[in-house]
């Protein structure tokens, strides 16, 4: 017979893996073309990725989409918005999920892929907020523009990776209207 204690946390690990394959959907339902997501996907360096552990804690390494984590085996994770965006978290960069033992996870950039800084317009197509800078429209994440309160047409500086084709920026800091106008 399952002990009590067992049965809860086979419980919530089926819960917790609903939830994940639920964000994954959201976030391939955003994406146009599941050809053009596999193709941008495979563009992802994940080699030397690993997963061990340290303790009690599960530890994986990861490397950023823009909206979740990719490990090498071409599974995907959602990273919190809000840790993204507060971290300026920048496209290809790799980082790791620590798993306590608890159910806690807490995300660390564990290296930050080069990357360069421009300052351009927030626009808005349909639901997603882009910014378009040299003639190349990059995402950008909703809680970045609610975080720092933006408006549509606000400068904003950016962060993009250094010669990558990347399809999101991370957001550094708006600039005020007084001083964009100058």
């Amino acid at each position: 017979m399952l002990e009590p204690k067992k049965l809860i946390a086979i419980k919530d690990l089926l819960d917790s893996a609903q939830k994940s394959i639920i964000s994954a959907k959201k976030i391939l339902a955003t994406m146009s073309d599941v050809v053009e997501l596999k193709k941008e996907l495979e563009s992802f360096d994940t080699t030397g990725l690993s997963n061990y552990t340290s303790g009690e804690d599960k530890i994986i390494e990861w490397v950023f989409t823009g909206e979740a984590m990719l490990w090498s085996d071409g599974a995907m994770y959602p990273v919190p918005q809000n840790y993204a965006s507060k971290s300026k978290l920048v496209q290809w960069s790799k980082l790791k999920a620590i798993i306590h033992n608890d159910g806690k996870i807490t995300y660390k950039i564990i290296e930050e892929i080069e990357h360069e800084t421009k300052i351009w317009i927030l626009t808005k197509n349909k639901d997603r907020f882009q910014i378009i800078a040299d003639g190349k429209t990059y995402n950008t994440l909703l809680a970045a523009v609610t975080f720092i309160k933006w408006e549509i047409g606000d400068s904003v500086s950016i962060r993009i990776p250094k010669g990558k084709d990347a399809t999101y920026a991370a957001v550094e800091a708006i600039i005020p209207k007084i001083l964009s106008k100058e």
